[in-house]
């Protein structure tokens, strides 16, 4: 049903049409309306056959999951940002007893210092914890990706995160077609546990393994994301026969078909990168944009076939390795190797929520396209603030918290008149 709704609320009403049977969750900002909107369907009895756990923590929201789903149930949880690292040795645990555990983070920056707004910092520090991340573009695309995670995730016993920006998509009200239950059906087989604790038939889950068997429990481990990559366009084609929409799959492209240069990025970045690029199409620029569904398993092989024409890419991503560089960046280099031609560059832009504008971006890749860019560039860097503190770190042993230096800098600007 075509709805004006904002984005946790559609995401809240899309879990329910998934026949979700238990839910268990703890509030952190900007999740907090998905999960209130699901213990209120579940209260009101708009939702049945659904148990909404309320717990203390987030370790514990995850904690719960992986019993309700070891006992053969379909699960749901949110969180987001310091929420997610909370729950980190449980979300472990999940993907390594092998439960469909579907989960909704809604991306925002990891402190210290402490920052509430969007960035991928969150999920980008989870990329190894064993879990599919897939990552919206918009939030028609969330929603559908929840109703596809839950059958990848059945699929293959294995738990998925479907990551949407916080905030930008969270809390934003745009027209959304939520998918009906009815539809779901058709699309989404009733749960059969691979994994399941049975009175009748009891077993050992979460048994300890040695040196003698671990390396084949993670190897295979690996094997079934990479069964992922076959599977996830499969489904990506169910989807679009059922709802007659192309949502999901490994990547987008986006007038790539003879460009030179291709911007690759993740979320919902990929709409003001389009709509920089359409602007440099009119001025007969052959540039395009690659955006990344599936970040983990990483799609290496369609990665390489949509860049090996172009002469040039550059990695926009909202998060980076701290000491080294951009961390999407690395993985698509990997996936180019031998490819020789192509130069890459690396653009961080939007850490901890900062605007990431259509002139911001068109002025880099002025640079890029007149060879004189920096192959590691921070969108938008206040090099002003930053040469004042490392001026006061060289001038005083005693300079005081970075964080609380900045932030009285900004403050004494704007006093004077200043720009933020």
């Amino acid at each position: 049903m075509l709805q004006q709704i904002e984005g946790s609320k559609a995401i809240a009403h899309t879990v329910a049409a998934c026949g979700t049977q238990v839910v268990s969750a703890y509030p952190i900002s900007p999740q907090t309306h998905i999960v209130e909107e699901l213990s209120r369907m579940v209260k009101a009895k708009e939702l049945t056959g659904c148990e909404y756990v309320n717990v203390e923590s987030e370790f514990s929201a995850m904690s719960a999951c992986i019993g309700a789903s070891a006992a053969g149930a379909r699960t749901y949880t949110a969180t987001a940002s310091q929420g997610l690292l909370f729950m980190v040795e449980a979300v472990y645990s999940a993907s390594g007893l092998g439960l469909p555990i579907v989960m909704t983070v809604a991306n925002r920056a990891i402190g210290g210092p402490i920052n509430i707004w969007n960035d991928h910092s969150d999920t980008m520090s989870q990329r190894d914890c064993g879990w599919l991340q897939l990552f919206a573009m918009n939030n028609q695309e969330a929603a559908d990706l929840h109703v596809q995670a839950f059958r990848i995730a059945e699929e293959l016993s294995i738990p998925v995160m479907v990551c949407m920006d916080g905030f930008i998509l969270t809390h934003a009200v745009e027209q959304v077609d939520i998918p009906e239950p009815e539809q779901v059906k058709k699309f989404l087989p009733d749960y059969e546990p691979r994994v399941v604790l049975d009175t009748d038939d009891p077993l050992s889950l979460g048994a300890m393994v040695g040196p003698e068997a671990f390396m084949e429990v993670k190897y295979l481990q690996h094997f079934t994301q990479i069964e992922a990559l076959n599977l996830i366009p499969q489904i990506q084609k169910d989807f679009q026969e059922v709802f007659g929409r192309n949502s999901g799959g490994l990547l987008h492209e986006y007038r790539t078909e003879d460009a030179e240069t291709i911007v690759v990025c993740l979320g919902s970045v990929t709409g003001t990168v389009r709509d920089a690029i359409d602007i440099r199409r009119e001025k007969g620029e052959k540039i395009g944009v690659v955006s990344i569904v599936s970040y983990r398993p990483f799609p290496s092989e369609a990665i390489r076939a949509a860049l090996s024409n172009a002469k040039r890419i550059v990695v926009l991503e909202k998060a980076f390795s701290l000491g080294i560089g951009g961390i999407v960046a690395q993985e698509v280099r990997m996936a180019l190797r031998g490819n020789t031609h192509i130069e890459d560059y690396e653009l961080i832009a939007g850490l901890g929520g900062r605007d990431i504008t259509i002139d911001s971006i068109n002025s880099y890749l002025d640079l890029v396209l007149a060879g004189k860019a920096e192959h590691l560039h921070f969108l938008d860097l206040d090099k002003e603030l930053v040469e004042a503190e490392l001026k006061r770190q060289t001038e005083n042993r005693r300079s005081g918290a970075v964080p609380e230096n900045i932030i009285r800098d900004i403050t004494k600007r704007m006093m004077k008149g200043g720009k933020r």
